[in-house]
């Protein structure tokens, strides 16, 4: 008698399940075809994904490959010129064909190329060609220019680009405009902060310098 009730209860149990499965079918049909959509567009992002990472490395090879030819081939200039622009990669371009120009002796050359390296992606792409511009400003005695750019580096807080070169080289730019104070005080941060690098160790330098002409 027990088994017959299980039974009739079990059939009981799956025939409701049928009929709701029937009443719900449309619906269930539409969530599986939602799920495997889902899916699918997953599947195909991570494809794209995928290809684009790929075209990125090429594009990286390509502008790194370019750049070791100019000195020997400086014709190679025009190419590395098409494959630059504002791409996370083709932003390389600009400091390879800057650094190439600065070589040459044409800082406004290689002013033009890093000027054009935007700031909507504050990465260490963009912070290099910030301190190779700001460089270039000391270079031309425009301290101020220098001191402007290196000021806004230090006040960003940012984790991409290594402060004791920004400020070993906001030291550079006060010690040339004169104002020796502030030079030295710079210099001692980094040689008290960063003592085991090499910015650190010429820091050192550097103050025995400044002490000494005081």
């Amino acid at each position: 008698m027990k088994k017959r009730l299980k039974e009739d209860e079990f059939v009981s149990i799956l025939t409701h399940m049928l009929n709701f499965a029937k009443k719900r079918m449309r619906e269930l049909l539409f969530a599986a075809a939602g799920i495997v959509f889902i899916f699918l567009v997953i599947f195909i992002l991570n494809i794209i994904k995928s290809q684009a990472i790929k075209k990125e490395s090429r594009l990286l090879a390509d502008i790194l490959e370019i750049s070791t030819q100019l000195k020997d081939s400086p014709d190679k200039v025009a190419e590395l010129e098409a494959l630059a622009g504002n791409g996370k990669f083709s932003r390389i371009a600009y400091l390879k064909l800057a650094s190439y120009w600065i070589e040459q002796g044409d800082s406004e050359k290689a002013k033009s190329f890093l000027e054009k390296i935007q700031n909507n992606r504050k990465d260490i792409t963009y912070y290099q060609g910030q301190d190779m511009l700001a460089q270039i400003y000391i270079r031309e005695k425009e301290y101020d220019k220098a001191i402007e750019i290196y000021r806004s580096i230090e006040e960003a807080d940012q984790k991409e680009y290594a402060l004791d070169a920004v400020l070993f080289h906001l030291a550079e730019a006060y010690e040339g405009k004169g104002e020796l104070d502030t030079a030295l005080e710079l210099y001692k941060r980094v040689q008290t902060d960063y003592s085991q690098t090499y910015f650190g160790f010429d820091a050192s330098q550097k103050v025995t310098e400044l002490e000494e002409k005081k």
